[in-house]
């Protein structure tokens, strides 16, 4: 993945490793975050929701079963609430440094 936010950018040359060219790619998944080539979150923040959303089908269905509540609480804290804190302090850390630069 090439970063460039020039105004006039030219096409890459193409990166070879060990004899071996290297295909550039816009995004990529690192640590569980999803890298863009323009350095925006919405691919990642679209990841996320969608990864959320897929486990609320479960607390609808614990709370259809009539859990106690604190059984339903635990289970978003562990499972849902962890996805969407998960690039909580990469994003920061991203975000405070662009405003530096």
């Amino acid at each position: 993945m090439v970063v460039d936010f020039r105004k006039n950018t030219a096409p890459p040359a193409p990166i070879t490793l060990c004899d071996s060219p290297v295909t550039a790619v816009e995004s990529f998944r690192f640590l569980g975050t999803i890298i863009a080539q323009d350095l925006k979150w919405e691919q990642n923040i679209c990841s996320l929701i969608k990864k959320a959303q897929q486990r609320m089908f479960f607390l609808r269905q614990l709370k259809k079963f009539n859990l106690p509540k604190t059984m339903i609480v635990n289970f978003y804290t562990s499972i849902i609430k962890s996805i969407l804190t998960s690039s909580i302090t990469i994003t920061i850390w991203s975000s405070s440094s662009l405003k530096r630069g």
